[in-house]
């Protein structure tokens, strides 16, 4: 599916651009994401849109047959966002410790309260924090979209598999820039 409209309260959810994350390597080069990020960013602030910037600062609990990557003390910096975004006072800054934003957050409850109904999701990984975030808020009744090349994940099959098989069914897919020209016409 194409992208057809942005609902007047349209929040951007930026998944994990973070100092600790960034580093990784990834299928699509960071400096590319981090550019589109920023761009989508900017337009959401020209309209006067939310953005939210969400961080990762460990894991759920449970076992898990793969250890998580992170193990031992991280670096102190390592939850902060990137300054390339130029986090501003007004964004919302959600700490998760799960692959979703919404999971043990109080993030719906702050877009409902601003009359949001629609996000565009963007960041990293594609196949862990943003397709979980992703999930999350279409099952919470938002309308998702996903700018399909402002994401990155360290593995391509990951990638690969949530754009193929995961967002067509979560909601609309298309690039940052289809996302921009369509904040520019309403």
């Amino acid at each position: 599916m194409s992208l057809t409209t942005l609902d007047p309260k349209t929040a951007l959810l930026i998944i994990d651009l973070q100092k600790g994350m960034i580093g990784y390597p990834f299928v699509h080069p960071i400096g590319d994401i981090v550019d589109r990020a920023r761009a989508l960013t900017d337009a959401f602030r020209r309209r006067g849109l939310p953005i939210v910037l969400v961080n990762v600062a460990g894991v759920a609990p449970g076992r898990t047959e793969q250890p998580p990557r992170l193990t031992g003390e991280p670096p102190a910096d390592w939850t902060d966002i990137i300054a390339e975004l130029n986090p501003q006072p007004s964004d919302i800054r959600v700490t998760k410790r799960t692959w979703g934003a919404f999971a043990s957050t109080d993030l719906e409850d702050r877009l409902r309260a601003l009359g949001v109904t629609q996000v565009v999701v963007i960041g990293v990984a594609t196949g862990t924090g943003v397709e979980a975030t992703a999930r999350q808020a279409y099952e919470q009744g938002f309308n998702v979209t996903l700018a399909i090349d402002a994401m990155t994940d360290a593995r391509p099959q990951a990638h690969d598999y949530s754009l193929t098989n995961v967002f067509p069914r979560l909601g609309e897919m298309g690039t940052a820039q289809d996302i921009i020209d369509l904040l520019g016409t309403r």
